[in-house]
């Protein structure tokens, strides 16, 4: 009957037709092929998904045409038939109403669809389980990182094993590693992974100088790499004395070991400033005279420019020249300007300045003693530098002057002084005239006598008014 109803219907459903009409003999076939239980409830659900299209597009009842849901029921090993039974709705069934409608092709989407889902959360919680694993880690090494700058700043600011300051070079283009030995060797560290670990931290690498360093007593390492990247080298003090000749200042030079390297040419007369100056360990000889070079200049510049009027000067090397004789005439400072008066005034006059350090240097030139007493014969010696027998200045410096004596001979005393002679007590007595100054000669001479020095083999004073 159920059949006969179902085909009536589908007359007026012609899309749904075929669909109908196989499921119309659906219970036939199974009773025919004996297949087992479980395809009769597929049919059954498949039966009922088709009269629901049926009462969606027509104003027949499902209920006219199965009165309740059909249960599948055994009759024996051989036939199944299907009874209409009535199934009882489960207050708490947990199976969705879309699952109890679904066809085998929809389950088998649906459980593919579960288990990408499945595939997607458990790639998920691994992701969440290495993000973990990641925030643990970095955590851990977070806290030994802090703890290994805490113990790092603990060693390198407590105080060194140093006990006395002292004084360490560092060559030129030592790596951290060889600094770091150095400084172990000579006891200013006592841990050398400590102080390269230290260097880093303070991002020192690159700026560690080299030189020669005075390291206090106890200096931490801290104050170790403040010492290296500061580069405040040690200065040696050197000390060149005024009146010097340039060849005795380049053999000072190359005594003096803080320089290193060689002297390419000795430099012209009067063309270095005598002074205290501070160097640092192994700086180079050729560029501590350029320093001596410079600073001579300079000072000739400004003192020129200061000059005062009307002195027989020409150019600034005739301010040296004169500055150079004063120099070596008297080595007491407050005299200079006097001396510079008399040779100025000398000049002025057109008479030769006769002067006894000319005489020398024209004789043994820059090295600068004769190692005994002028003779006679040394005064009449026709040099281009003796001042005896050449009119006006010598043709270049005899020495190099000091910056005092190039003040004196720029503005010397207001004077009209033409000699002077030693005193006997490191100074000069200064005249006007000739007879004045053959007075003090002859005090000299008694005072040369009195100390045992034969009369005879000293030069007598000039009838034309030479210094003495």
């Amino acid at each position: 009957m159920m059949q006969e109803k179902v085909r009536a219907v589908a007359k007026k459903l012609p899309p749904i037709v075929s669909d109908l009409e196989n499921l119309a003999s659906t219970p036939k076939q199974i009773r025919s092929r004996k297949k087992p239980a479980v395809e009769t409830v597929d049919y059954v659900v498949e039966m009922r998904t088709a009269l629901q299209k049926i009462h969606a597009q027509t104003d027949v009842s499902t209920d006219e045409l199965v009165p309740s849901t059909p249960q599948a029921t055994i009759v024996s090993p051989e036939i199944i038939t299907l009874e209409p039974v009535a199934i009882p709705q489960q207050a708490n069934d947990s199976t969705p109403k879309a699952e109890q409608l679904e066809t085998p092709s929809q389950r088998r989407k649906r459980e593919a669809k579960e288990r990408r889902a499945k595939i997607k959360k458990k790639k998920r919680r691994h992701i969440v389980d290495f993000l973990n694993g990641l925030f643990i880690l970095s955590f851990m090494v977070g806290i030994f990182a802090m703890y290994g700058l805490y113990e790092l700043n603990q060693r390198t600011t407590r105080p060194g094993p140093l006990t006395i300051e002292k004084n360490i070079m560092i060559p030129r283009d030592s790596g951290l590693d060889t600094i770091a030995r150095i400084l172990l060797k000579n006891g200013v560290i006592d841990n050398t992974l400590v102080f390269q670990a230290g260097v880093y931290t303070q991002g020192a690498a690159t700026e560690l100088k080299a030189g020669e360093f005075a390291f206090k007593p106890a200096a931490s390492v801290r104050e170790t790499i403040k010492t290296l990247t500061e580069g405040k080298v040690v200065q040696h003090p050197f000390t060149l004395a005024e009146g010097l000749t340039s060849e005795q200042i380049i053999q000072k030079l190359k005594e003096f070991d803080v320089l290193t390297g060689n002297v390419r040419a000795i430099p012209i007369e009067g063309s270095l400033l005598p002074n205290t100056y501070y160097v640092a360990r192994g700086t180079l000889r050729d560029q501590f005279i350029d320093r001596l070079s410079s600073a001579q200049k300079k000072v000739v510049e400004e003192v020129w420019a200061k000059r005062a009027a009307g002195l027989p000067y020409k150019t600034p090397n005739d301010l040296v020249t004169m500055a150079s004789i004063v120099e070596k005439e008297t080595g007491v400072a407050s005299e200079r300007p006097m001396v510079a008066a008399v040779f100025v005034n000398r000049l002025k006059r057109g008479m030769r300045l006769q002067s006894d350090p000319t005489i020398i240097y024209g004789l043994v030139g820059g090295k600068g003693t004769l190692g005994r007493g002028i003779t006679r014969a040394d005064i009449n010696s026709r040099t281009p530098y003796n001042t005896y027998v050449i009119d006006g200045l010598p043709p270049a410096p005899i020495a190099n002057p000091g910056r005092s004596a190039l003040e004196a001979a720029a503005n010397p005393a207001s004077s009209r002084a033409l000699f002077f002679v030693a005193d006997g007590t490191g100074g000069h007595a200064f005249a006007e005239t000739l007879d004045e100054h053959n007075a003090n000669v002859a005090k000299w001479r008694a005072i040369e006598r009195g100390q045992g020095i034969d009369a005879d083999d000293a030069p007598e004073p000039s009838q034309n008014g030479a210094p003495q």
